[in-house]
């Protein structure tokens, strides 16, 4: 397997010294196909990372390897002096059973938190990962023409850590020496999305993604015989009460107007048989939010709610929060203003739109804690299909057109060039 890998990955070099985006296009394709095929979660993306690693070293590359334990980063030199830059794009896959009768479709199954669970490419990672490495194919061939640097970042676990609470992703890989020796100007990242139709990219000004923290909430009562619940404590009913007091913080309680909440429950889990009632019940779950204060402010009504109705029943309440991305801002304006122009007069201006606030998260704001950064979104729905019909990202039904492949690569490609010149 592992010289199929590498056969596969050196597939692509020598590099053309005229290499145009139509001549590394199909490989782009086949990348993708091949890691959508071969999907890995993160901190195991081992596979993936191997396949990335020889065709960079293919390129002529130095390559760093193991970084945040699966991270790969290169450095593309040009043959002028010039600005630092970083493009950076994730490798980890969902644990998602794939649902979409692909012919390279995942069959991978594995263990998540110590669950099975089938494992996909459902938010497109893949495609980032391709791209990024048919840009770096471009970049390697105009190299002599380059005034500058460039950084690729192919980084792990984007999806959050295999465990709470674990460091993982863009931080993890910064504070292992990402920068140590390269200090960029600027960090831009993309991502595909079902919410926008193939040929079409979108970014905007200012706050972007939300805020994101993952919460676990344990409520430990008495466990007791089903039939005589007087004779313990009941944490099930006590989740319960909790779930509808949680809706009622954002319902009742925060101007959702002035900046936008969402507090989710994914998931509740407690006892083992139909007339226990169990000791303990665990719920966990997302806040997504735009504000620290904000934040700050229904993280202490959740930890209230959550005494005072334990309390209420005899029960007792332990409340943990872990902070799994902050705020996605296109912040600078400067490189907003500029990085828009270069997308509009590489793709046409009625090929660019605004971008809608959006509740998801990404922890490429992680670079923003080292240099300005820009991220934006590609198309990926057919044409032919309603955004708002589409499976949409983290679906097991997530399909996507591959003319994102070569507008991704197209723009990233682009807004490398216009920092470089």
């Amino acid at each position: 397997m592992q010289s199929l890998v590498l056969a596969f990955a050196l597939s692509a070099t020598p590099v053309p010294a005229n290499a145009d985006i139509e001549q590394v296009l199909p490989r782009v394709i086949q990348w993708r196909r091949d890691f959508h095929q071969h999907p890995e979660l993160g901190a195991s993306e081992v596979r993936t990372a191997g396949v990335i690693s020889e065709h960079l070293k293919g390129l002529g590359l130095e390559v760093k390897t193991g970084i945040a334990v699966t991270g790969v980063a290169a450095v593309i030199r040009g043959g002028r002096p010039g600005p630092r830059i970083a493009l950076r794009a994730d490798i980890d896959a969902l644990p998602v059973t794939e649902e979409t009768n692909l012919p390279f479709a995942s069959k991978v199954r594995t263990t998540y938190r110590g669950q099975p669970v089938g494992v996909m490419h459902a938010c497109g990672h893949d495609a980032h990962t391709a791209i990024l490495m048919g840009v770096a194919e471009l970049l390697v061939a105009q190299r002599e023409q380059l005034a500058g640097e460039v950084l690729l970042i192919f980084q792990p676990a984007e999806e959050g850590p295999p465990e709470p609470g674990v460091p993982f992703g863009a931080r993890l890989m910064i504070d292992e020496g990402l920068f140590a020796d390269f200090k960029p100007e600027a960090v831009f990242g993309l991502h595909v999305w079902a919410g926008l139709p193939a040929g079409k990219v979108a970014y905007r000004s200012g706050p972007t993604m939300a805020i994101a923290d993952e919460w676990v909430l344990k409520f430990k009562g008495a466990q007791t015989h089903g039939s005589r619940p007087w004779d313990g404590i009941d944490p099930l009913t006590v989740a319960a009460q909790m779930q509808l007091a949680m809706q009622n913080i954002v319902a009742r309680q925060v101007d959702i107007v002035r900046s936008p909440v969402v507090l989710t429950t994914g998931a509740i889990r407690g006892g083992v048989r139909y007339n226990i009632i169990p000791e303990e019940v665990e719920m966990t779950g997302t806040l997504r939010s735009f504000d620290l204060d904000v934040r700050s402010d229904v993280i202490r009504r959740i930890e209230a709610n959550a005494q005072h109705l334990a309390a209420a029943s005899g029960a007792s309440a332990t409340f943990d929060i872990s902070m799994t991305a902050p705020l996605t801002s296109n912040s600078n304006r400067e490189l907003t203003e500029r990085s828009g122009n270069t997308l509009r007069m590489t793709l046409g201006e009625e090929s660019v739109v605004e971008m809608p606030l959006l509740t998801v998260a990404e922890d490429f704001s992680q670079y923003s804690t080292v240099a300005p950064t820009f991220f934006f979104f590609v198309g990926a729905t057919n044409r032919e299909t309603k955004p708002r019909e589409a499976a949409p990202n983290h679906s097991p039904r997530f399909l996507l057109d591959e003319e994102a492949l070569k507008i991704g690569l197209e723009a990233m490609h682009a807004l490398a060039l216009d920092r470089l010149q």
